[in-house]
Formats: C-alpha cells, structure tokens, sequence
C-alpha cells in the first residue's frame, strides 16, 4: 500500500512546517510502515541549523519516523481518526549526519502492544546505510 502526502494527511494530523513524511512506500496497518522523506535546503530548519552547514536535526529524523510509526497504526480500523501520541523513546543512536539532497528511508515496525500503547523499532536509512535507530513508544489518544 502507497500514499501520497495528501493521503498521509488525511490519517495523522500533521501540516507544513511539521509533516515530515512525503510518503508511505509499504504499509501493514498495525504491524509496519516505510515512509519516505526527501531533504531540501528550502526547509524551514536550515535557516538555523546550521547557516553555514546544513545538517538535519536528529529530534526532526526521530519524529519523521514516530509520523510513520503512528500512519501503521492509525491505518487500523479501530484507530481510524484518532491521534498516536509519541510517548518517549529508547536507545536512540546517531549514525551519520543527514543533508539537503538526501533521501532519508523511514522504517518503524510494532514490536509490542498493551492497549492503546505500542513500542515501535524505528530505523532511518539514507542510501541503505542507518543514519538513526531507535525504539519509539507511543499511545493512542482514547479521547481523540
């Protein structure tokens, strides 16, 4: 299953400056999802991070990969219209520095499941080396 940014925004709540997903690539609702994220110097964060060299914040890779974990499990039925909230993360490691040019693959698997919270392995490539990795905790908004 493929979807375009249109269609990732009728699943998750994020808009620009803050939906940091192009696309899904592969989705199997409540279990995985692969996204895609195309760097460009015309985003709003290089203005500042950094001026002189332009490097992605780490914080934005994790949470372009939690905007990917919530699309798998927000394509499930029982979740359809609610919000995954990010609820923390563990043994987040920082491989390589991510630039305007690179296309970063986003991929984050549900490995656990109680309830509404769920723990995702997430893993961010650029030109099939990991730039990011991590474990991903999030929780379905039962108010949502």
């Amino acid at each position: 299953m493929q979807l375009n940014s249109n269609q990732i925004q009728e699943i998750i709540p994020h808009r620009y400056p803050f939906l940091l997903i192009d696309r899904i690539t592969e989705c199997v609702p409540g279990k995985m999802a692969v996204g895609r994220k195309c760097v460009s110097a015309n985003e709003m964060q290089f203005m500042g991070h950094f001026p002189e060299k332009h490097v992605m914040p780490g914080v934005l890779i994790i949470e372009a990969l939690a905007q990917t974990g919530a699309v798998a499990l927000l394509m499930e039925e029982e979740n359809k219209g609610k919000i995954a909230l990010f609820g923390g993360i563990k043994k987040a490691r920082f491989r390589r520095q991510v630039i305007p040019g690179d296309v970063l693959e986003l991929h984050c698997e549900i490995i656990t499941r109680k309830g509404p919270v769920g723990i995702g392995k997430a893993t961010a490539y650029v030109d099939g080396e990991v730039a990011v990795e991590g474990e991903l905790t999030f929780a379905i908004d039962a108010e949502s």
